[in-house]
């Protein structure tokens, strides 16, 4: 029966999103919270359209589908699929953009903000009891800065980085945009390495690509003030872990935050959670994931779904 299957729904909608229009006339809807590697081929035998996530679909997956006639991608990024397979096969694949630009955004300001404030000492603290105990009014025994006056690097000035510019600038903040890797600083842009040094805080904002791998190595954190801090909401290989954690533990920055990691989930363990620091934050991939921003995810799957059934394909990356 021709249906469109999405493979890993319970990673998009977590009990709390309206799905309803994700059908074409004709199709029937299959949802599957999740999929193993050994179970795509039989679920997606007889699929018209295929949603996946994370779910890999290989050049061998593809090719043994005649039917399949269109993927879906419930993400921006795309290194799930095969897309030279799918190209061969003349399959479109669409994609989500621009869906989490608010929740990012807000996301990075608010780990900029917990570093400054040394939120998560102060938490700690109350947890424990000092203050209960504390002899004045307050507590202050750990230095907390502003954002106002300080300097924003950004790495990656797309719409998300464009977007994290605007609420710094919102908090006071100078922003300085890098120049893209490898190419010259134009533009306004500053060449990374002249960049670093000037920054307050560093956030990245950029893809995960062969040029952008490893970009913030122990060489690059040397060129940072001691009391700087970097913030990364972007892709975890992008900052060299290893390197990030050994400047974060003898204060070559002054501290880190950061929402991926170069292998997640992080099963066989990670320097940044091994080694727990109180002055380096590790959120769970979970920046994007706002109610808002799913729904909207799903208003692109709906989007992305009728253009296609209408000939007038949208989002289309291959």
């Amino acid at each position: 029966m021709s249906s469109i299957v999405f493979l890993d729904e319970a990673s998009l909608d977590f009990g709390d999103l309206d799905m309803r229009g994700l059908h074409l006339p004709g199709l029937s809807y299959v949802k599957y919270p999740g999929t193993r590697p050994e179970q795509v081929l039989e679920r997606l035998q007889g699929a018209t359209v295929a949603i996946v996530n994370k779910v890999v679909l290989t050049a061998d997956t593809i090719q043994a589908l005649p039917d399949l006639k269109l993927i879906l991608v419930s993400a921006t990024g795309t290194n799930n699929v095969d897309l030279q397979a799918a190209q061969a096969r003349g399959i479109p694949v669409c994609n989500c953009q621009g869906y989490g630009t608010p929740a990012v955004a807000q996301h990075t300001l608010m780990l900029m903000l917990v570093l400054a404030t040394r939120f998560t000492w102060y938490q700690a603290d109350i947890a424990e009891g000092r203050w209960q105990k504390s002899s004045t009014f307050c507590l202050a025994d750990y230095p907390m800065g502003e954002l106002a006056g300080k300097t924003l690097g950004i790495i990656g000035y797309g719409e998300l980085g464009q977007a994290v510019a605007h609420l710094a600038k919102a908090f006071g903040m100078k922003v300085l945009v890098a120049a893209r890797p490898g190419t010259e600083a134009t533009d306004g842009r500053i060449e990374l390495d002249a960049l670093l040094p000037q920054v307050d805080f560093l956030t990245l904002h950029c893809p995960l690509t062969d040029a952008t791998r490893n970009l913030i190595d122990a060489r690059r954190l040397g060129l940072m003030k001691t009391r700087a801090m970097l913030v990364n909401t972007a892709r975890g290989g992008i900052v060299n872990e290893q390197d990030l954690h050994q400047a974060v533990k003898h204060g070559i920055i002054a501290a880190a935050a950061t929402d991926v990691l170069s292998v997640e989930p992080p099963r066989e363990g990670n320097i940044l959670l091994d080694e727990p620091l109180d002055n380096l934050i590790v959120t769970p991939h979970n920046a994007w994931a706002t109610v808002e921003s799913r729904q909207r995810m799903v208003t692109q799957l709906k989007e992305n779904l009728r253009g296609w059934h209408q000939g007038q394909l949208v989002r289309r990356v291959v």
